[in-house]
């Protein structure tokens, strides 16, 4: 495994902020999606659907992702040893890209347990196994290219600042503008529609309903690559 990917991956575990963050993931998730009452609650739509678990992940990814990545590059700066790791023979864009990789990674970790639903729901169709598989491959794959994003944007806001919290903060609030923000400016008028194509949810939703375009890979491709990009600038200065 890559030196950086490793460290980050062990740092992260080492602590008890992993477990806590993860397990707040999955514990959201279990409650709303079987245990409170709402338009989340996969047993009371009274269809063998994931699509629930796929509205709702976004929103809870919006703040776990910012949770992990907010000391990935902010920590380095603090206790001095970005230095040392960039006078390393490694260059910035493979520490920006380990960096990113060792993120995404834990999220993924994060996500996987959540197979579980699909086979859960899958058994309490009727018949058993009444499930658009298509539309779920296609929402986990949209799932992982979105949690990308958000990764590429918390590694951004890392190397902004030695501060944790106003990376996270920052990172939170960034996801926010790009998930929401121009879905709800093209809402406000009919001259804005085209803008709603720069949204995150736009081409998640798209994803999520099992067919795949070209456009929505390389939208999320270029949203993760512009600030892995601008990342790397920050630190080449």
């Amino acid at each position: 495994m890559l030196p950086i990917v490793k460290r980050e991956i062990s740092s992260f575990f080492s602590s008890p902020m992993a477990y806590l963050v993860i397990g707040i993931f999955l514990l959201l998730n279990g409650l709303f999606l079987w245990v409170f009452k709402g338009p989340y609650n996969i047993i009371d739509n009274g269809f063998a659907d994931l699509s629930p678990f796929f509205q709702l992940a976004p929103l809870i990814l919006l703040f776990l992702v910012p949770a992990i990545t907010m000391k990935s590059l902010s920590e380095e700066i603090k206790m001095g040893t970005m230095e040392l790791l960039l006078t390393k023979p490694i260059g910035t864009f493979r520490v920006v890209m380990e960096k990113f990789t060792g993120s995404l990674l834990l999220v993924i970790i994060a996500i996987i347990p959540t197979f579980l639903y699909v086979y859960s729901v899958s058994s309490l169709g009727n018949p058993p196994g009444n499930l658009d598989m298509g539309a779920v491959v296609g929402s986990y794959l949209g799932l992982l290219l979105l949690a990308a994003a958000y990764t590429a944007i918390g590694i951004f806001t890392s190397a902004l600042t030695d501060n944790q919290i106003i990376a996270f903060i920052a990172a939170v609030l960034l996801c926010f503008a790009f998930y929401f923000g121009f879905d709800g400016l093209a809402d406000l008028s009919t001259l804005l529609t085209p803008v709603e194509f720069l949204s995150l949810k736009f081409h998640y939703d798209s994803l999520s309903r099992g067919v795949l375009y070209l456009s929505d890979l390389v939208y999320f491709a270029g949203i993760t690559g512009l600030f892995l990009y601008l990342t790397q600038l920050k630190l080449a200065r």
